[in-house]
């Protein structure tokens, strides 16, 4: 691959992402009220602030095994899916807790279990690590993500927590949009594998290719997400025929 071409790599977090952080937080601290103390806050992020709740929170990733043990999100495994079948290198970034030490090789252990052959990356400052998509679900990481990439991709999963925040380069996935997230993937992956000066005409004006076999537009034709060329390019599949086109 030319130097100039960026590498394909998709960073992927892991608490809220990939694994149900809020759901097992909520149910332990739920464990831990009183009677006389009112609900849990909607958005368990700003009851990190009172120092009540922030020493729960504390106790609780505390315990031995807590991390390894968080369940998968299935759904959210879906797009994990999508970036392994266009061949992106794939990148768990999570952020290790201050004060929490062990959760470091715990949450290792949890991406050695579910997310086999990929690297781990656990970091203070998210924002210090490259790739060409994030997917994360926490506005902040974003925001100083997108400082350093302006051309960045990010996948956002849609939680409560996140409702209100958008950016022209982030797109929300909330487990009905896979169609959409996938096509955008897909443009992502080209742009790591041609300098800007040198997309293929077919792909940068699909709108003026036509299929050879039945005279129509490629790009009313579906992308073929499922199968890689030799040269690892994502392709057009000719859905008249079955056959298929190799961008450039």
């Amino acid at each position: 691959m030319p130097p100039n071409i960026a590498e394909p790599i998709a960073l992927v977090d892991m608490d809220g992402t990939l694994c149900d952080y809020e759901g097992a937080m909520r149910r332990d601290l739920e464990a831990l009220r009183a009677p006389s103390e009112p609900p849990l806050a909607p958005d368990l992020w700003t009851s990190e602030h009172l120092p009540h709740m922030k020493a729960r929170m504390d106790l609780v990733k505390r315990q031995s095994g807590w991390w390894r043990e968080l369940h998968a999100i299935p759904e959210n495994f879906e797009v994990l899916a999508v970036m392994r079948r266009l061949a992106f290198d794939i990148h768990i970034l999570t952020k290790g807790p201050w004060r929490t030490t062990s959760a470091w090789s715990e949450k290792v252990d949890w991406c050695r279990e579910h997310v086999p052959n990929a690297s781990v990356h656990i970091s203070e400052d998210k924002g210090l690590v490259y790739g060409k998509v994030l997917m994360d679900d926490y506005p902040p990481y974003i925001r100083r993500w997108l400082e350093w990439r302006p051309r960045g991709q990010v996948i956002m999963p849609a939680w409560p927590w996140n409702a209100d925040f958008s950016h022209p380069n982030v797109l929300r996935y909330d487990g009905t949009n896979l169609d959409a997230v996938s096509a955008r993937l897909w443009e992502v992956r080209q742009t790591a594998l041609y300098a800007p000066d040198e997309m293929p005409t077919v792909h940068a004006t699909p709108a003026h290719a036509a299929c050879p076999a039945c005279g129509a537009l490629l790009a009313e034709h579906p992308f073929d997400l499922a199968a890689l060329d030799d040269d690892r390019r994502p392709y057009l599949r000719i859905a008249c025929d079955g056959r298929r086109v190799t961008l450039g």
